[in-house]
């Protein structure tokens, strides 16, 4: 090794030993008659030291050669610093260099590699590589690589076992977007990047591995956002001769286990929601239950008073904040705002002020007198000094639109902080969604979510009423993870692929080939898949993935530092019989 040491580890117990560094000059200070050097490497930081008349003249005239990310090598002996700083580990020590060897000098980087820089996200993007070397980016990968370690260890104490499952797999019409790969030796035909390796871990539990998981790379080519790439990984789970309960307690203990050992947090056991309560009281099949905001129902205490907005309404619905009657009338129309942007597409808002005087001041005084209004406040539990938001509309968009505004009100009201956090399972989930678009129904998970077994014979008469045997893992109004107890029967695979338009010879072209398993010894089974980007942006309180991973794309889907995706040449196109449309 060049380095006797890395630049994070030396302490006062390391006084009097000559050692060696090696890392990037992060910034020179010079002060005429003594110069301070910060050395940074993937550990940490030291302060490098020289002073004229004591330090040699090469010396002197090497450190003020250097310039920011040089890569050097430097020796010296450990000191104990005059003046100590109490917010770095290697703050009481410094190192008086006696020989420095420069590596490698550097340009100027185009933005400083330091905590709060200077570069912007499209900047540091095609800059990664000088992005990863800063403390947040390397913090951020850490707790990654610990999760990682973390899920395996404790994956494996249960018995599961780690299988890789192919990446060329078979393009299918159900969920997002594949992204394909031709086949040059297959002219005409083409692979597919997996979304998930769900068919193989199913056939895994067919072929008795019985516990089965894999931190495995999935590709979807969807919009993005700041929760989306379109290369992510899961952590894909599966095991045979299991009740949804077994999965629930099973993932539970793993959740429990990464904050207690990543975070140093023990939570407590995790409230178990239907989807309907969840659609009802929040409006989200993901609720953030940091805080309360539960949806209340006024439309018998609204109809009959000739306001036409709730008289035409299908759905009156209202949220409590608590304390926020002093909102002034500014606030007020920016929440009308708010909710009136086109992505959430509410015509209007309805406030009532309970004020602390007892009295109540609405938005509709016109049409509701102080005893009307004091009916919605009890049905509210509104006290004095709350501010009552109600909406109105047709049920499904006003649920909808009534949940943005709540988490916003949640958001302007602290009742969100990062280091807080509210886990629960949503279950019982529909197992079909009807498109109007399309006409015809789709798998609300995928369609190979079995029914609930006292749903199942609503197949045959009323499919949108069945519900599936399916979960989600909700963090903080994020799902993290979600799954199900899949089919393992042909004959109801093939009534479930039928409901969802599929004919016998597409069935048979898409999926036989794990009908046919299903007739050899399947086992009951089951299983889920959290999103580990996901679960690490969570843990590392923040919203976008991107910090999380290395080497991200942007929301374009590109990747700016190797100019990603790119054209290829007209000879590759020949070879995989791929011709390009001209004009």
């Amino acid at each position: 090794m060049l380095r006797t040491h890395t630049c994070g580890e030396l302490r006062l117990t390391h006084i009097g030993q000559e050692v060696t560094l090696c890392g990037w000059v992060q910034r020179v200070r010079d002060k005429g008659r003594v110069l301070w050097a910060d050395l940074r490497d993937r550990y940490g930081l030291t302060q490098l030291q020289a002073e004229e008349g004591i330090s040699s003249p090469e010396i002197i005239a090497q450190m003020r050669s250097l310039g920011r990310e040089f890569v050097i090598a430097a020796t010296g002996t450990v000191i104990e610093r005059i003046s100590k700083n109490p917010d770095m580990p290697t703050g009481d020590i410094e190192i008086k260099v006696s020989r420095i060897e420069i590596l490698n000098a550097a340009k100027t980087p185009p933005f400083l590699i330091e905590d709060e820089t200077d570069g912007g996200d499209e900047l540091r993007m095609q800059y990664r590589y000088l992005d990863l070397r800063r403390n947040a980016v390397r913090r951020n990968l850490e707790l990654r690589h610990r999760l990682n370690i973390e899920t395996r260890k404790y994956l494996d104490g249960l018995g599961f076992i780690d299988v890789e499952t192919p990446v060329l797999i078979k393009s299918t019409p159900e969920g997002a977007r594949d992204f394909v790969v031709p086949s040059r030796m297959n002219p005409g035909e083409f692979y597919a990047l997996p979304q998930s390796p769900q068919t193989f871990k199913q056939l895994l539990m067919v072929s008795g591995f019985d516990r089965y998981y894999q931190l495995v790379k999935c590709f979807r080519d969807e919009d993005l956002r700041a929760d989306r790439q379109p290369e992510f990984t899961q952590i894909d789970c599966e095991m045979a001769f299991v009740t949804q309960t077994d999965i629930l307690q099973t993932f539970e203990g793993l959740t429990k286990h990464l904050f207690r050992v990543v975070k140093g947090i023990d939570l407590p056991d995790f409230a178990v929601m239907p989807y309907s309560e969840a659609m009802e009281y929040y409006g989200s099949d993901k609720p953030d239950t940091r805080f309360g905001m539960r949806f209340v129902n006024l439309n018998a205490l609204t109809k009959g008073k000739g306001f036409p907005v709730f008289e035409q309404a299908e759905l009156v619905v209202g949220i409590c904040a608590q304390g926020a009657a002093e909102y002034t009338r500014k606030q007020l129309d920016d929440l009308t705002k708010f909710v009136q942007r086109p992505q959430i597409g509410a015509k209007g808002l309805v406030y009532v002020k309970y004020n602390t005087d007892g009295s109540l001041k609405s938005s509709v005084d016109k049409f509701y007198n102080p005893e009307d209004l004091r009916t919605w406040a009890e049905a509210m539990q509104a006290q004095p000094g709350d501010l009552m938001l109600i909406l109105a509309g047709e049920d499904k968009a006003t649920r909808k639109q009534l949940n943005e505004l709540r988490l916003e009100m949640g958001s302007q009201l602290g009742l969100r902080p990062r280091d807080q956090y509210s886990v629960l399972w949503v279950t019982d989930f529909p197992l079909l969604d009807w498109d109007e678009e399309t006409q015809r129904w789709h798998a609300m998970h995928h369609p190979f979510t079995s029914p609930k077994a006292e749903d199942q014979a609503l197949l045959d008469t009323d499919p949108g009423a069945v519900r599936a045997n399916a979960y989600d893992l909700v963090i903080n109004g994020v799902e993290v993870g979600g799954g199900s107890i899949r089919i393992y029967q042909r004959e109801l695979q093939e009534k479930m692929l039928a409901l969802l338009g599929f004919s016998p010879e597409e069935a048979r072209a898409q999926f036989g080939f794990l009908m046919d398993a299903f007739e050899y010894g399947a086992p009951p089974h089951g299983g889920i898949a959290f999103g580990f980007d996901r679960l690490c942006a969570l843990m590392g309180g923040v919203d976008s993935i991107r910090d999380f991973i290395a080497f991200p794309k942007n929301n374009a889907g590109r990747d700016v530092m190797i100019n990603s995706p790119s054209p290829i040449a007209p000879e590759q196109l020949d070879e995989l019989h791929i011709g390009l449309k001209k004009g």
